[in-house]
């Protein structure tokens, strides 16, 4: 298992934390994601985690890293 923390952008509400959290926990091999709305954290822990597929999924969703 491996985690991947990303400091990102535009995180605003518990909206956004749900958009997240549904894109990313649906990509293969990831087990689970968590953001911390204040700080724009997000932590993805998975198997064979992709950081740079995960960081264009995040920018993709409108939250580039910081």
């Amino acid at each position: 298992m491996s985690t991947e923390i990303f400091m990102v952008k535009n995180v605003k509400c518990g909206g956004c934390s749900s958009t997240i959290e549904a894109a990313i926990g649906e990509i293969a091999d990831v087990n689970s994601v968590s953001v911390d709305i204040e700080s724009g954290k997000v932590t993805v822990d998975g198997d064979s985690l992709d950081r740079a597929g995960l960081s264009t999924q995040l920018a993709e969703l409108g939250y580039p890293e910081a």
